[in-house]
């Protein structure tokens, strides 16, 4: 390696403290994580890692697209939440499924359409695109087909343990019931039934399917009454001096029952507050930009981690934390919830909410300081 590359190279040292690191390394990785190569001084003891990119996940390849998953086994701190990148080529399928746990998506790019049927048999059709949410309750059937252009989504599952290999499909479903069970089941004749398939097909090539009131059916029993679709970029944002936050759960997206999420967008130079959440984890998903998040354990405990794009982060319940913008373009990500109505604390509201001496004297602080905090939620700052 030449002198000036080597000069390129961090090194683990602050100071007196630390030293070089000649021996074997993966530089891209420490020069993408420098929190963790040097950490910040007020990191102390251990916190587990709260952080797996879905770049390191092994991706499954299909004919008509691909998916790679962040689930529990990946990052066994994520209990309540996991999640699946997908793409699908134009025209191509998620075939007809089902889970035991309510998926929640977010289209990343491109667009496609989705249909749903519930208990009742009133069904659900519609197209959507990039910004655009979905979410379809546990056990309810649907699909999935990229339009013209394919399509990218983020989807999260209300369990940290749920895999997208262990979903239930109809293909695989028809393969291992008797064909004469089906025949009398739905009133066909063996032999129509040579074709069918004998393993699942899960994501399979398609044609571009044609506009939308072709595709529509007219069920006895109607529509589903309550919309599986959210335009969340359409939704106007709450700004603030630093950033955005759009928060989408059921109070404008009455469907998602079992999962709430807020869109992030930080400035450089802007952080989302000292904060945390008092019901439930938090699972995040950075869509774009540099930052780093610095997360309090209690018992003294605190560990800060660096995101980008790809990245799945992960905060327990009623952990303290911060998320700050490292660089030159916005920072934005997903924070997501196993909850109906999303809720955080504001460390500055709690202060400014409670008689200013009390902190002023817990803190060793000047009374006018804590007298000048606002005291309505600033959830991005700068």
């Amino acid at each position: 390696m030449p002198d000036s590359a080597r000069q390129d190279v961090p090194q683990p040292s602050r100071g007196d403290q630390g030293g070089s690191d000649p021996g074997p390394r993966n530089v891209g990785l420490d020069r993408q994580n420098p929190d963790l190569l040097v950490p910040p001084t007020t990191d102390s003891g251990t916190v587990p890692n709260l952080k797996f990119s879905f770049s390191m996940a092994h991706t499954r390849l299909e004919k008509g697209g691909w998916t790679r998953e962040v689930t529990q086994r990946e990052l066994p701190i994520a209990t309540q939440l996991s999640g699946v990148d997908m793409r699908l080529e134009p025209g191509a399928y998620r075939e007809l499924h089902w889970h035991q746990q309510s998926e929640w998506a977010y289209v990343l790019a491109g667009s496609c359409r989705i249909s749903a049927v519930d208990h009742e048999g009133r069904n659900f059709l519609d197209d959507v695109q990039e910004g655009d949410l979905w979410f379809f309750p546990k056990g309810v059937p649907h699909h999935i087909q990229a339009l013209a252009e394919g399509v990218e989504f983020l989807l999260v599952f209300d369990d940290g343990a749920s895999s997208e290999n262990g979903t239930f499909l109809i293909s695989d479903f028809f393969a291992h019931v008797p064909k004469e069970v089906l025949a009398k089941n739905f009133g066909w004749t063996v032999d129509q039934l040579e074709n069918l398939p004998e393993r699942e097909k899960y994501i399979f090539s398609g044609e571009v399917p044609p506009a939308l009131s072709a595709d529509k059916v007219v069920s006895p029993t109607g529509d589903v009454p309550r919309t599986f679709k959210h335009r969340m970029h359409a939704q106007a944002p709450q700004r603030f001096k630093g950033g955005s936050v759009r928060i989408v759960d059921q109070t404008n997206f009455a469907a998602a029952n079992t999962i709430s999420a807020a869109l992030v967008e930080i400035e450089p130079g802007g952080m989302r507050e000292l904060h945390w959440h008092p019901t439930d984890d938090e699972w995040q998903y950075y869509i774009s930009g540099f930052g780093r998040m610095g997360v309090f354990a209690s018992t003294g405990l605190n560990r800060t981690f660096n995101y980008q794009a790809g990245d799945v982060g992960y905060v327990p319940f009623a952990y303290g934390h911060y998320i700050e913008n490292l660089g030159d373009q916005p920072l934005r990500f997903l924070e997501m919830f196993r909850n109906p109505r999303f809720e955080d604390i504001s460390l500055a509201q709690w202060m400014a909410n409670t008689p200013p001496q009390i902190t002023a004297d817990t803190l060793n602080l000047p009374r006018e300081m804590i007298e000048a905090l606002p005291k309505t939620k600033q959830p991005v700052v700068r």
